[in-house]
Protein backbone atom coordinates (compact mmCIF):
# COMPACT_ATOMS: atom_id res chain seq x y z
CA UNK A 1 0.00 0.00 0.00
CA UNK A 2 1.34 3.41 -0.99
CA UNK A 3 1.31 6.42 1.30
CA UNK A 4 -0.40 8.43 -1.46
CA UNK A 5 -2.16 7.66 -4.72
CA UNK A 6 -0.09 10.28 -6.59
CA UNK A 7 3.53 9.11 -6.79
CA UNK A 8 4.81 12.69 -6.64
CA UNK A 9 2.84 13.59 -3.50
CA UNK A 10 5.38 12.14 -1.03
CA UNK A 11 8.16 14.09 -2.76
CA UNK A 12 6.20 17.32 -2.48
CA UNK A 13 5.43 16.71 1.18
CA UNK A 14 8.99 15.71 2.08
CA UNK A 15 10.80 18.58 0.35
CA UNK A 16 8.26 21.13 1.59
CA UNK A 17 8.71 19.87 5.13
CA UNK A 18 12.51 20.19 4.88
CA UNK A 19 12.16 23.71 3.49
CA UNK A 20 9.75 24.69 6.29
CA UNK A 21 12.27 23.69 8.94
CA UNK A 22 15.02 25.48 6.98
CA UNK A 23 13.01 28.71 7.13
CA UNK A 24 12.40 28.15 10.86
CA UNK A 25 16.14 27.69 11.42
CA UNK A 26 16.99 30.77 9.37
CA UNK A 27 14.44 32.91 11.23
CA UNK A 28 15.71 31.75 14.62
CA UNK A 29 19.33 32.43 13.69
CA UNK A 30 18.55 35.95 12.54
CA UNK A 31 16.62 36.68 15.73
CA UNK A 32 19.86 36.02 17.59
CA UNK A 33 21.99 37.94 15.03
CA UNK A 34 23.66 34.77 13.78
CA UNK A 35 24.35 33.70 10.17
CA UNK A 36 21.43 32.00 8.42
CA UNK A 37 23.54 28.96 7.58
CA UNK A 38 24.07 28.32 11.28
CA UNK A 39 20.35 28.20 12.01
CA UNK A 40 19.68 25.88 9.09
CA UNK A 41 22.50 23.58 10.13
CA UNK A 42 21.44 23.44 13.79
CA UNK A 43 17.78 22.79 12.96
CA UNK A 44 18.99 19.93 10.75
CA UNK A 45 21.03 18.47 13.61
CA UNK A 46 17.99 18.74 15.89
CA UNK A 47 15.74 17.00 13.34
CA UNK A 48 18.29 14.24 12.72
CA UNK A 49 18.83 13.61 16.43
CA UNK A 50 15.09 13.51 17.22
CA UNK A 51 14.50 11.27 14.21
CA UNK A 52 17.10 8.87 15.53
CA UNK A 53 15.83 8.92 19.13
CA UNK A 54 12.18 8.41 18.13
CA UNK A 55 12.95 6.04 15.21
CA UNK A 56 11.34 8.17 12.48
CA UNK A 57 11.89 6.11 9.33
CA UNK A 58 12.19 8.93 6.79
CA UNK A 59 14.68 10.90 8.90
CA UNK A 60 16.79 7.80 9.49
CA UNK A 61 17.08 7.32 5.72
CA UNK A 62 18.10 10.96 5.25
CA UNK A 63 20.75 10.57 7.98
CA UNK A 64 22.66 8.05 5.85
CA UNK A 65 23.04 10.49 2.96
CA UNK A 66 24.20 9.40 -0.52
CA UNK A 67 25.16 5.92 0.69
CA UNK A 68 21.47 4.96 0.39
CA UNK A 69 21.68 5.50 -3.36
CA UNK A 70 24.89 3.47 -3.50
CA UNK A 71 22.98 0.60 -1.90
CA UNK A 72 20.37 0.76 -4.65
CA UNK A 73 23.15 0.74 -7.25
CA UNK A 74 24.55 -2.46 -5.79
CA UNK A 75 21.07 -4.00 -5.77
CA UNK A 76 20.67 -3.17 -9.47
CA UNK A 77 24.08 -4.78 -10.04
CA UNK A 78 22.78 -8.06 -8.64
CA UNK A 79 23.58 -7.93 -4.90
CA UNK A 80 20.93 -8.60 -2.31
CA UNK A 81 19.60 -5.63 -0.34
CA UNK A 82 21.01 -7.09 2.87
CA UNK A 83 24.51 -7.60 1.46
CA UNK A 84 24.56 -4.13 -0.09
CA UNK A 85 23.46 -2.45 3.15
CA UNK A 86 25.91 -4.39 5.32
CA UNK A 87 28.83 -3.63 2.98
CA UNK A 88 28.23 0.13 2.90
CA UNK A 89 26.79 1.05 6.29
CA UNK A 90 28.05 0.59 9.83
CA UNK A 91 26.46 -2.41 11.49
CA UNK A 92 24.86 -0.11 14.09
CA UNK A 93 22.63 1.37 11.40
CA UNK A 94 22.45 -1.22 8.60
CA UNK A 95 19.79 -3.41 10.25
CA UNK A 96 17.50 -0.45 10.91
CA UNK A 97 17.93 0.91 7.40
CA UNK A 98 17.40 -2.54 5.89
CA UNK A 99 14.10 -2.93 7.73
CA UNK A 100 12.92 0.49 6.56
CA UNK A 101 13.85 0.01 2.90
CA UNK A 102 12.32 -3.46 2.74
CA UNK A 103 9.15 -2.30 4.53
CA UNK A 104 5.82 -1.34 2.90
CA UNK A 105 6.74 2.34 2.57
CA UNK A 106 10.43 1.92 1.74
CA UNK A 107 9.94 2.89 -1.89
CA UNK A 108 8.19 6.13 -0.96
CA UNK A 109 10.86 7.08 1.56
CA UNK A 110 13.57 6.37 -0.99
CA UNK A 111 11.91 8.58 -3.64
CA UNK A 112 11.62 11.49 -1.22
CA UNK A 113 15.22 11.09 -0.01
CA UNK A 114 16.47 11.06 -3.59
CA UNK A 115 14.45 14.17 -4.46
CA UNK A 116 15.75 16.04 -1.40
CA UNK A 117 19.31 15.04 -2.31
CA UNK A 118 18.90 16.24 -5.91
CA UNK A 119 17.40 19.57 -4.83
CA UNK A 120 20.23 20.10 -2.35
CA UNK A 121 22.82 19.41 -5.06
CA UNK A 122 21.18 21.95 -7.35
CA UNK A 123 21.27 24.40 -4.47
CA UNK A 124 25.04 24.00 -4.03
CA UNK A 125 25.60 24.45 -7.76
CA UNK A 126 23.65 27.71 -7.84
CA UNK A 127 25.30 28.94 -4.63
CA UNK A 128 28.76 28.55 -6.17
CA UNK A 129 27.45 30.10 -9.39
CA UNK A 130 26.31 33.21 -7.50
CA UNK A 131 29.64 33.39 -5.67
CA UNK A 132 31.30 33.29 -9.08
CA UNK A 133 28.99 36.05 -10.35
CA UNK A 134 30.35 38.31 -7.62
CA UNK A 135 33.93 37.46 -8.56
CA UNK A 136 35.40 38.99 -11.69
CA UNK A 137 38.78 38.41 -13.29
CA UNK A 138 39.55 42.08 -12.80
CA UNK A 139 38.88 41.64 -9.06
CA UNK A 140 41.39 38.82 -8.97
CA UNK A 141 44.01 41.06 -10.59
CA UNK A 142 43.42 44.00 -8.23
CA UNK A 143 43.50 42.34 -4.83
CA UNK A 144 47.13 43.27 -4.29
CA UNK A 145 50.12 41.89 -2.45
CA UNK A 146 48.54 41.73 1.02
CA UNK A 147 45.50 39.76 -0.09
CA UNK A 148 47.67 37.40 -2.12
CA UNK A 149 49.98 36.56 0.78
CA UNK A 150 47.10 36.27 3.25
CA UNK A 151 45.35 33.85 0.89
CA UNK A 152 48.44 31.70 0.32
CA UNK A 153 49.17 31.43 4.05
CA UNK A 154 45.46 30.83 4.71
CA UNK A 155 45.56 27.85 2.35
CA UNK A 156 49.00 26.42 3.12
CA UNK A 157 48.91 26.64 6.94
CA UNK A 158 45.61 24.85 7.67
CA UNK A 159 46.31 22.26 4.95
CA UNK A 160 49.74 21.43 6.39
CA UNK A 161 48.51 21.42 9.99
CA UNK A 162 45.49 19.29 9.08
CA UNK A 163 47.62 16.79 7.20
CA UNK A 164 50.06 16.47 10.12
CA UNK A 165 47.17 16.01 12.57
CA UNK A 166 45.50 13.23 10.59
CA UNK A 167 48.77 11.45 9.89
CA UNK A 168 49.59 11.42 13.61
CA UNK A 169 46.16 10.76 15.12
CA UNK A 170 44.63 8.64 12.36
CA UNK A 171 47.50 6.51 11.02
CA UNK A 172 45.10 3.72 10.07
CA UNK A 173 43.22 5.71 7.41
CA UNK A 174 44.35 6.07 3.81
CA UNK A 175 46.36 9.06 2.63
CA UNK A 176 43.50 10.13 0.35
CA UNK A 177 41.33 10.66 3.44
CA UNK A 178 44.10 12.66 5.15
CA UNK A 179 44.36 14.89 2.09
CA UNK A 180 40.62 15.45 1.93
CA UNK A 181 40.34 16.40 5.60
CA UNK A 182 43.24 18.82 5.16
CA UNK A 183 41.55 20.29 2.06
CA UNK A 184 38.34 20.88 4.04
CA UNK A 185 40.29 22.98 6.55
CA UNK A 186 41.38 25.27 3.70
CA UNK A 187 37.82 26.52 3.10
CA UNK A 188 36.78 30.08 3.99
CA UNK A 189 33.27 31.55 4.12
CA UNK A 190 33.71 35.28 3.69
CA UNK A 191 29.96 35.97 3.69
CA UNK A 192 29.84 35.82 7.49
CA UNK A 193 32.81 38.16 7.80
CA UNK A 194 31.37 40.57 5.23
CA UNK A 195 28.14 40.79 7.22
CA UNK A 196 30.00 41.71 10.43
CA UNK A 197 32.07 44.33 8.59
CA UNK A 198 28.92 45.82 7.11
CA UNK A 199 27.08 45.88 10.45
CA UNK A 200 29.81 47.92 12.13
CA UNK A 201 30.42 50.20 9.14
CA UNK A 202 33.85 48.85 8.19
CA UNK A 203 33.04 47.28 4.80
CA UNK A 204 35.02 49.99 2.96
CA UNK A 205 38.00 49.88 5.31
CA UNK A 206 41.44 48.69 4.24
CA UNK A 207 41.12 45.65 6.51
CA UNK A 208 37.85 44.70 4.81
CA UNK A 209 39.38 45.06 1.34
CA UNK A 210 42.30 42.82 2.29
CA UNK A 211 40.01 40.17 3.81
CA UNK A 212 37.56 40.10 0.92
CA UNK A 213 40.34 40.15 -1.65
CA UNK A 214 42.13 37.31 0.11
CA UNK A 215 38.88 35.37 0.35
CA UNK A 216 38.42 35.59 -3.42
CA UNK A 217 41.86 34.09 -4.02
CA UNK A 218 41.30 31.62 -1.18
CA UNK A 219 38.12 30.39 -2.89
CA UNK A 220 39.94 29.84 -6.18
CA UNK A 221 42.90 28.09 -4.53
CA UNK A 222 40.55 26.02 -2.38
CA UNK A 223 38.58 24.88 -5.41
CA UNK A 224 41.76 23.97 -7.27
CA UNK A 225 43.01 22.03 -4.24
CA UNK A 226 39.62 20.32 -3.99
CA UNK A 227 39.89 19.38 -7.65
CA UNK A 228 43.34 17.88 -7.10
CA UNK A 229 42.33 15.90 -4.01
CA UNK A 230 39.09 14.72 -5.64
CA UNK A 231 41.03 13.59 -8.69
CA UNK A 232 43.45 11.63 -6.52
CA UNK A 233 40.55 9.94 -4.72
CA UNK A 234 38.72 9.07 -7.94
CA UNK A 235 41.91 7.72 -9.56
CA UNK A 236 42.75 5.77 -6.40
CA UNK A 237 46.44 6.62 -6.48
CA UNK A 238 48.82 9.20 -5.07
CA UNK A 239 51.94 9.95 -7.07
CA UNK A 240 53.64 13.00 -8.51
CA UNK A 241 52.67 12.10 -12.06
CA UNK A 242 49.01 11.79 -11.07
CA UNK A 243 49.06 15.04 -9.11
CA UNK A 244 50.76 16.82 -12.00
CA UNK A 245 48.17 15.53 -14.44
CA UNK A 246 45.32 16.68 -12.18
CA UNK A 247 46.86 20.14 -11.83
CA UNK A 248 47.34 20.27 -15.59
CA UNK A 249 43.77 19.09 -16.18
CA UNK A 250 42.40 21.66 -13.73
CA UNK A 251 44.44 24.43 -15.36
CA UNK A 252 43.34 23.28 -18.80
CA UNK A 253 39.71 23.32 -17.74
CA UNK A 254 39.97 26.89 -16.45
CA UNK A 255 41.94 28.03 -19.49
CA UNK A 256 39.54 26.50 -22.01
CA UNK A 257 36.50 27.71 -20.06
CA UNK A 258 37.76 31.30 -19.84
CA UNK A 259 38.97 31.34 -23.45
CA UNK A 260 36.15 29.51 -25.26
CA UNK A 261 33.33 30.22 -22.80
CA UNK A 262 32.75 33.82 -23.93
CA UNK A 263 32.84 32.72 -27.59
CA UNK A 264 30.11 30.12 -27.09
CA UNK A 265 28.09 32.47 -24.91
CA UNK A 266 28.01 35.10 -27.64
CA UNK A 267 26.97 32.53 -30.24
CA UNK A 268 24.19 31.06 -28.11
CA UNK A 269 22.90 34.49 -27.05
CA UNK A 270 22.75 35.45 -30.71
CA UNK A 271 20.50 32.44 -31.37
CA UNK A 272 18.02 33.43 -28.64
CA UNK A 273 17.97 37.15 -29.43
CA UNK A 274 14.23 36.96 -30.26
CA UNK A 275 13.38 35.93 -26.71
CA UNK A 276 12.46 38.35 -23.96
CA UNK A 277 15.50 39.56 -21.99
CA UNK A 278 14.32 37.80 -18.83
CA UNK A 279 13.81 34.52 -20.70
CA UNK A 280 17.18 34.83 -22.39
CA UNK A 281 19.05 35.47 -19.14
CA UNK A 282 17.36 32.61 -17.30
CA UNK A 283 17.81 30.07 -20.11
CA UNK A 284 21.41 31.01 -20.91
CA UNK A 285 22.45 31.15 -17.25
CA UNK A 286 20.92 27.77 -16.46
CA UNK A 287 22.34 26.08 -19.55
CA UNK A 288 25.81 27.58 -19.11
CA UNK A 289 26.21 26.70 -15.42
CA UNK A 290 24.89 23.18 -15.92
CA UNK A 291 27.10 22.60 -18.96
CA UNK A 292 30.29 23.66 -17.17
CA UNK A 293 29.28 21.70 -14.06
CA UNK A 294 28.78 18.61 -16.22
CA UNK A 295 32.07 19.09 -18.09
CA UNK A 296 33.93 19.55 -14.80
CA UNK A 297 32.45 16.31 -13.50
CA UNK A 298 33.18 14.55 -16.80
CA UNK A 299 36.91 15.19 -16.50
CA UNK A 300 37.02 14.22 -12.83
CA UNK A 301 36.56 17.61 -11.13
CA UNK A 302 33.74 18.60 -8.76
CA UNK A 303 30.57 20.03 -10.30
CA UNK A 304 30.87 23.08 -8.03
CA UNK A 305 34.14 23.99 -9.76
CA UNK A 306 32.31 24.22 -13.05
CA UNK A 307 29.51 26.22 -11.43
CA UNK A 308 31.95 28.71 -9.89
CA UNK A 309 33.78 29.09 -13.21
CA UNK A 310 30.49 29.73 -15.02
CA UNK A 311 29.69 32.50 -12.56
CA UNK A 312 33.07 34.18 -13.03
CA UNK A 313 32.69 34.14 -16.83
CA UNK A 314 29.03 35.11 -17.20
CA UNK A 315 27.84 38.67 -16.65
CA UNK A 316 25.05 40.96 -17.83
CA UNK A 317 27.32 42.63 -20.38
CA UNK A 318 26.85 39.68 -22.75
CA UNK A 319 23.20 40.67 -23.25
CA UNK A 320 23.87 43.93 -25.09
CA UNK A 321 21.38 42.95 -27.82
CA UNK A 322 18.62 44.04 -25.42
CA UNK A 323 20.28 47.38 -24.68
CA UNK A 324 22.81 48.61 -22.14
CA UNK A 325 23.07 46.10 -19.30
CA UNK A 326 22.86 48.88 -16.70
CA UNK A 327 19.34 49.60 -17.94
CA UNK A 328 18.06 46.01 -17.72
CA UNK A 329 15.27 45.73 -15.18
CA UNK A 330 16.66 42.48 -13.79
CA UNK A 331 20.24 41.21 -13.57
CA UNK A 332 21.40 37.60 -13.83
CA UNK A 333 21.85 37.60 -10.06
CA UNK A 334 18.30 38.87 -9.53
CA UNK A 335 16.90 36.07 -11.69
CA UNK A 336 18.95 33.18 -10.30
CA UNK A 337 19.03 34.21 -6.63
CA UNK A 338 15.48 32.87 -5.95
CA UNK A 339 16.64 29.39 -6.97
CA UNK A 340 19.49 29.61 -4.50
CA UNK A 341 17.19 31.02 -1.81
CA UNK A 342 14.87 28.02 -2.02
CA UNK A 343 17.34 25.20 -2.72
CA UNK A 344 20.41 26.05 -0.60
CA UNK A 345 18.60 25.89 2.78
CA UNK A 346 17.56 22.33 1.88
CA UNK A 347 21.24 21.47 1.50
CA UNK A 348 22.22 22.86 4.90
CA UNK A 349 19.32 21.20 6.73
CA UNK A 350 20.23 17.93 5.04
CA UNK A 351 23.86 18.34 6.15
CA UNK A 352 22.67 18.90 9.70
CA UNK A 353 20.44 15.82 9.60
CA UNK A 354 23.45 13.72 8.58
CA UNK A 355 25.39 14.74 11.70
CA UNK A 356 25.25 11.79 14.09
CA UNK A 357 25.70 13.27 17.53
CA UNK A 358 25.77 9.80 19.06
CA UNK A 359 29.18 9.29 17.42
CA UNK A 360 30.51 12.09 19.65
CA UNK A 361 30.11 9.81 22.65
CA UNK A 362 33.38 8.27 21.54
CA UNK A 363 36.24 10.19 23.27
CA UNK A 364 38.42 9.78 20.17
CA UNK A 365 35.81 11.50 18.01
CA UNK A 366 35.52 14.38 20.50
CA UNK A 367 39.30 14.71 20.56
CA UNK A 368 39.45 14.87 16.77
CA UNK A 369 36.67 17.47 16.69
CA UNK A 370 38.50 19.64 19.24
CA UNK A 371 41.86 19.36 17.50
CA UNK A 372 40.34 20.03 14.06
CA UNK A 373 38.70 23.15 15.48
CA UNK A 374 41.95 24.38 17.07
CA UNK A 375 43.88 23.82 13.84
CA UNK A 376 41.11 25.45 11.81
CA UNK A 377 41.38 28.55 14.00
CA UNK A 378 45.19 28.73 14.16
CA UNK A 379 45.62 28.02 10.44
CA UNK A 380 43.55 31.02 9.44
CA UNK A 381 44.49 33.45 12.23
CA UNK A 382 48.18 33.24 11.27
CA UNK A 383 47.24 34.09 7.67
CA UNK A 384 46.94 37.68 8.89
CA UNK A 385 50.75 37.73 9.05
CA UNK A 386 50.68 38.03 5.27
CA UNK A 387 49.44 41.62 5.58
CA UNK A 388 52.00 44.39 5.81
CA UNK A 389 53.05 45.92 9.12
CA UNK A 390 50.61 48.48 10.40
CA UNK A 391 47.64 46.45 9.21
CA UNK A 392 45.17 44.96 11.64
CA UNK A 393 46.64 41.49 11.21
CA UNK A 394 44.55 39.96 13.98
CA UNK A 395 41.28 41.15 12.44
CA UNK A 396 42.37 39.96 9.00
CA UNK A 397 43.24 36.51 10.32
CA UNK A 398 39.99 36.22 12.24
CA UNK A 399 38.08 37.39 9.19
CA UNK A 400 39.42 34.41 7.25
CA UNK A 401 38.41 31.94 9.97
CA UNK A 402 34.75 30.93 9.42
CA UNK A 403 34.21 27.81 7.31
CA UNK A 404 30.44 28.19 7.03
CA UNK A 405 28.75 26.87 3.90
CA UNK A 406 32.01 26.32 2.00
CA UNK A 407 33.35 23.88 4.61
CA UNK A 408 30.03 22.03 4.57
CA UNK A 409 30.12 21.72 0.78
CA UNK A 410 33.61 20.23 0.91
CA UNK A 411 32.58 17.84 3.70
CA UNK A 412 29.44 16.71 1.86
CA UNK A 413 31.51 16.00 -1.24
CA UNK A 414 33.87 13.89 0.84
CA UNK A 415 30.95 11.95 2.26
CA UNK A 416 29.43 11.37 -1.19
CA UNK A 417 32.82 10.06 -2.40
CA UNK A 418 32.94 7.68 0.54
CA UNK A 419 36.14 9.09 2.07
CA UNK A 420 34.50 10.76 5.07
CA UNK A 421 32.76 8.41 7.52
CA UNK A 422 30.04 9.38 10.01
CA UNK A 423 32.45 10.10 12.86
CA UNK A 424 34.74 12.32 10.80
CA UNK A 425 31.77 14.08 9.21
CA UNK A 426 30.31 14.88 12.64
CA UNK A 427 33.70 16.16 13.85
CA UNK A 428 34.05 18.37 10.77
CA UNK A 429 30.56 19.82 11.18
CA UNK A 430 31.33 20.65 14.82
CA UNK A 431 34.45 22.47 13.59
CA UNK A 432 32.35 24.39 11.04
CA UNK A 433 29.79 25.38 13.69
CA UNK A 434 32.42 26.58 16.19
CA UNK A 435 34.42 28.65 13.67
CA UNK A 436 31.20 30.16 12.34
CA UNK A 437 29.90 31.03 15.81
CA UNK A 438 33.03 32.60 17.27
CA UNK A 439 34.05 34.72 14.27
CA UNK A 440 31.54 37.62 14.63
CA UNK A 441 32.30 38.49 18.29
CA UNK A 442 36.05 37.97 17.86
CA UNK A 443 36.15 40.09 14.70
CA UNK A 444 34.21 42.89 16.36
CA UNK A 445 36.64 42.77 19.31
CA UNK A 446 39.69 42.88 17.03
CA UNK A 447 38.31 45.83 15.07
CA UNK A 448 37.21 47.81 18.12
CA UNK A 449 40.54 47.09 19.81
CA UNK A 450 42.20 48.52 16.73
CA UNK A 451 40.45 51.86 17.33
CA UNK A 452 42.63 52.28 20.42
CA UNK A 453 45.78 51.04 18.68
CA UNK A 454 47.81 53.68 16.86
CA UNK A 455 49.31 50.97 14.70
CA UNK A 456 45.92 50.38 13.08
CA UNK A 457 45.16 53.96 12.12
CA UNK A 458 45.16 53.08 8.43
CA UNK A 459 41.94 51.12 8.82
Amino acid sequence: MQLHTDIIAPVILGTTGILFFAVLGRFTARRFNQPSVLGELLIGILIGTLGYLFSIDFIQILREGPVVFDILGKVFAGESLADAANSLIDSNYSTTLLNILSGPHGQDYFKVAQAVDIFSRYGVIFMLFLIGLETSLSDLRKVGRDSLLVAFIGVAAPFALGLILTLVLLPEIELQVDLFIAAILVATSVGITARVLKDIGRLQSRTARVIIGAAVIDDVLGLIMLAIVTGIIVSGSVNLLEISSIILLSGLFFAVAFYLGPFFLNKIICLVRHLDIVEAKIFISFLFVMTLAWIANLIGLATIIGAFTAGVILHDGYFQHWGNSSEHRLSIKDLTAPLETVLVPIFFVLMGIQVKLETLIDPDVILIAILLTIIAIIGKVISGLGARRGSNRLAIGIGMMPRGEVGLIFASLGKSLGVINDSLFSSIVIMVIVTTLITPPLLKYALLRCDEDDGCHND
